[in-house]
């Protein structure tokens, strides 16, 4: 597949799903540079604005399969993974996968189960496969996780893991829509019967592992990297920060910049790339230290000032 060819297929896929979620466009594009990069997003947002729509419309818009796992209190490990039951037929244990095995993975409201069963998707994104009972079985390819959560200030809830945060490629908040896009959201749903909306594959003959070998061949010149680094360096340097961006972190951002260049319909990519995506890779990864938190300090403003520290390479001469 070309370049070109992966734009329109990407322009595609994001028109077919903003004809069902009303949404920023910049929330769906920072959506696609997750899927498109081969890492999984995060969708913190408060009940009611759609992120499960967004799942479930960009699942059908990559003609993938997909599964929704409610994240509960009383959500065990083995509800996800699958385990073994004994059939009494043929005397034996035979494996009952678990909704992990899919493309796409919706875990809904996953900061409402605790740590121990959040847990159970780390070697599923980290290692795309799972092991049950000593007996590790690899899941399907494509494979990446769409994770909703509600704001860690709502009642019943529970923070994610270091560990869990850092599986996260992009973590991004989806917001209230405009009381224009409410409206539209009323007129939408005054014209059709059903009370959910669906989408219709998107991509043609196209597969996602062929649009991320498109991502795979953007290309990110000397200056460019150098700035990818930096910037992740210059987290470490605050003395706000106890936890700087780890060289997975940087990893990261190198990938999705690749993504965002697809998306924006270049071969290269650009200062811009790194700019529009750096807070959604780097925002989440931060841990600050208590006195940081108690001032009221954000990772936000963390990475904004690793961003004013670090000096913007020039524009590529194309």
């Amino acid at each position: 597949m070309e370049r070109t060819e992966a734009t329109r297929a990407v322009t595609g896929i994001h028109d077919a799903v903003s004809e069902t979620v009303i949404a920023d466009e910049e929330f769906l594009r920072t959506v696609l540079t997750g899927v498109l990069a081969g890492g999984h997003v995060l969708i913190e947002d408060v009940p009611g604005t759609g992120k499960t729509l967004t799942a479930r419309s960009l699942s059908s818009a990559l003609g993938l399969s997909f599964n929704r796992i409610q994240f509960t209190p009383d959500l065990l490990p083995g509800d996800i993974t699958g385990s073994h039951i004994y059939n009494e037929r043929t005397g034996e244990f035979e494996f009952n996968s678990g909704p992990v095995f899919a493309n796409v993975v919706l875990a809904d409201e996953i900061n409402r189960a605790p740590p121990k069963t959040q847990a159970a998707l780390l070697e599923a994104m980290g290692e795309e496969q799972v092991t049950v009972d000593d007996e590790t079985r690899r899941l399907p390819d494509p494979f990446f996780v769409i994770a909703t959560q509600n704001p860690i200030e709502q009642e019943g809830t529970f923070a994610l893991p270091e560990a869990q945060r850092d599986r996260f490629m992009i973590q991004t908040e989806m917001g209230y829509p405009s009381r224009e896009g409410e409206l539209e959201l009323l007129d939408r749903r005054a014209d059709r019967t059903a009370s959910e909306p669906t989408v219709d594959r998107a991509v043609g003959d196209f597969s996602i592992p062929a649009l991320r070998e498109v991502v795979e061949r953007i290309r990110v010149e000397g200056d460019i990297r150098e700035y990818v680094v930096d910037l992740g360096r210059a987290t470490r340097e605050n003395s706000r920060v106890e936890v700087g961006i780890s060289p997975r972190g940087i990893q990261r951002l190198f990938e999705a910049t690749r993504a965002r260049a697809v998306i924006n319909g270049r071969e290269y990519v650009v200062p811009d790339d790194v700019q529009a995506v750096v807070h959604s890779v780097f925002d989440h990864r931060i841990v600050l230290t208590s006195e940081a938190s108690i001032e009221g300090y954000t990772r936000a403003q963390a990475v904004a000032d690793a961003r004013s520290s670090v000096d913007v390479p020039a524009m590529p001469k194309r």
